[in-house]
């Protein structure tokens, strides 16, 4: 891209989203120091919802469809996502242009160990604003209230302070991102808390056919990254049901092989269906794909449909 043009970059208002955003604006300003980047704050639908869970707030994009509005009107030139906030369905005139470097994809305990909430010998509540968290965090610690905890990092974090939960999930990288890794009590490793499929990248959006654009984003691009999460992204597109199912899945590449794991888990915790395969990583999607064919034939179908009619029925009582 020229040098001296301007490049305008939407984002939520979040203090997660900003600092997402200021790390793209410094990397491109390090690439070129005469590039001029302007800022776009978008409120999103999702920002809005702050009285219920956004599972009940129905339709899925809930944090990227203004932004993507903006992006197609010519408001922006691209937009920095948190990917696993981003539909797998994108709309038509836009593309992923970067995949930058993923962070730490695993969540995170705030307030208590492990340790401490198996030897506790009373009920704790546990906060969460996530499906997938809730139903993994029931099935794990059944003698635990698992309550909606809504809010930005800073909101969830001061709840836990205050007692109004005695501990939270939340994830790494935003903690990371943030300079809030003080604030982590435990890792919660994948067999414990399977993420959300491409928790803790970034999708750098864009308009089809900015072959300028893309050539000063290709320099912000992760080709490892890349590989992964379209394979996870792939089974969330496979099954269906978006942000509103519980459904985990992480990837990993290891030396040719791209190593791939995923699991739905009904609301209540009490069903779990998981499966794991692996492929060549130029194969990504296709083993996404082929990944999610097994979770359903193993029973994940009865279970997404269950989770589709509770949202459905939570979304009609909002």
């Amino acid at each position: 891209m020229k040098t001296g043009v301007a490049v305008r970059i939407g984002t939520r208002g979040s203090l997660l989203a900003r600092a997402q955003t200021d790390w793209m604006v410094r990397t491109l300003n390090e690439l070129d120091p005469e590039l001029k980047v302007e800022v776009v704050v978008i409120r999103t639908a999702g920002d809005a919802v702050t009285d219920r869970p956004l599972s009940s707030a129905g339709g899925t994009g809930l944090f990227t469809k203004d932004i993507q509005a903006a992006l197609l009107a010519g408001k922006i030139d691209c937009a920095v996502h948190s990917l696993k906030d981003l539909p797998t369905e994108q709309p038509d005139g836009l593309e992923i242009g970067a995949v930058p470097a993923r962070e730490d994809p695993r969540d995170a305990l705030v307030g208590l160990t492990l340790e401490q909430i198996r030897c506790s010998s009373r009920r704790l509540k546990i906060g969460t604003s996530s499906l997938r968290r809730a139903a993994q965090l029931r099935r794990s610690f059944p003698g635990a209230d698992v309550v909606d905890l809504r809010g930005n990092v800073d909101t969830r974090l001061r709840k836990v302070r205050e007692g109004a939960v005695d501990c939270a999930v939340l994830a790494m990288a935003g903690l990371r991102r943030l300079g809030l890794e003080c604030e982590i009590s435990a890792a919660l490793e994948p067999d414990e808390m399977l993420p959300a499929p491409a928790q803790g990248a970034l999708g750098i959006e864009m308009r089809r056919g900015d072959d300028k654009l893309r050539d000063l984003l290709s320099s912000l691009h992760c080709s490892a990254t890349e590989r992964c999460v379209p394979a996870e992204r792939a089974v969330l597109s496979a099954l269906g049901g978006g942000c509103q199912v519980p459904v985990g899945a992480l990837g990993r590449i290891d030396g040719h092989q791209l190593h791939l794991q995923a699991r739905v888990i009904s609301i209540n915790g009490g069903r779990m269906v998981q499966a794991a395969r692996s492929d060549t990583p130029d194969a990504a999607e296709r083993l996404g794909r082929r990944l999610a064919d097994d979770l359903l034939e193993r029973g994940a179908g009865p279970i997404i449909e269950e989770t589709l009619r509770e949202a459905r029925r939570g979304a009609g009582n909002g």
